[in-house]
């Protein structure tokens, strides 16, 4: 038996096309990256000192070429401590809030340091899985995209949310929809990826500190005419004694938010 050197890229991705066909490697998310490609990552940490480690493993697992931007918004429970293990990896942006000012000012300093050509926000649970991003860049780099957002209901590959949950968000999404004029499935989705320039596009008028920002995102973006697209992504519902943040007092706030830049176009 003869060794054989490794298959480049591009070999590989021959070799599936001729195995698979054109159609199922599209299907599946075979497809090869530009050169020179990177994505940028946004993770807003906030007291995740159980899950941070186990995130940004699943991050470099994905094999991408990622740049980390890891946001502490001022934790208090030794997530700091346990982020100091990444602050000398060249792929890693470190920010550091004093206090905790929510997952919207984190999203808004991420910004300023994302440097890749595609950039998405990452929860730092364990509810998302990274394994998606390849799927969710493809309408980006195929062209059919600007904004792509990973929508966790209306498929079987999931697991089954409480009904609460789902009915909340389902009330959320269809009057931010009909505030937006656009129609998504899942408006307060964690994955929303956009291409750096339709990030740039909207960053300085980014004004929600929590998580209004998801309904402002959505917002700004369909106000700028971008064009957008949903894709299937698999969600590990994490309860409220694991950590789960967002309350009854968010959903309100985001009724107000879709008053606020979806009626008046604040």
């Amino acid at each position: 038996m003869t060794d054989s050197l490794p298959l480049s890229d591009s070999e590989r991705f021959a070799r599936c096309i001729e195995l698979l066909g054109p159609a199922v490697c599209e299907r599946l998310g075979i497809y090869l990256l530009p050169d020179g490609f990177r994505l940028s990552v946004i993770v807003p940490i906030y007291n995740e000192v159980s899950t941070v480690a186990a995130v940004v493993e699943r991050l470099w697992a994905t094999g991408l070429p990622l740049q980390l931007i890891l946001v502490d918004d001022g934790s208090g429970d030794g997530t700091t401590e346990k982020l100091q293990a990444y602050a000398t990896s060249p792929h890693v942006v470190s920010i550091r809030h004093a206090t905790n000012r929510g997952k919207g000012a984190a999203i808004r300093s991420g910004l300023q340091a994302a440097s890749g050509d595609i950039v998405v926000v990452q929860d730092a649970d364990r509810e998302y899985d990274p394994e998606d991003f390849r799927r969710l860049m493809q309408p980006i780099l195929d062209g059919r995209a600007d904004v792509v957002f990973g929508t966790r209901y209306g498929h079987a590959d999931r697991q089954v949310s409480p009904l609460w949950h789902e009915w909340v968000n389902g009330v959320i999404t269809c009057l931010a929809n009909l505030a937006i004029g656009i129609r998504l499935s899942d408006v307060e989705t964690c994955y929303k990826m956009a291409s750096r320039e339709a990030w740039l596009a909207i960053a300085d008028d980014l004004r929600e500190d929590r998580f209004g920002i998801e309904i402002e995102l959505a917002a700004r973006w369909a106000r700028r005419r971008m064009r957008f697209y949903e894709m299937p992504i698999r969600y590990q519902h994490r309860w409220y004694a694991e950590g789960k943040k967002i309350g009854w007092r968010d959903g309100v706030a985001a009724l107000g938010c879709i008053v606020r830049y979806g009626v008046f176009r604040r």
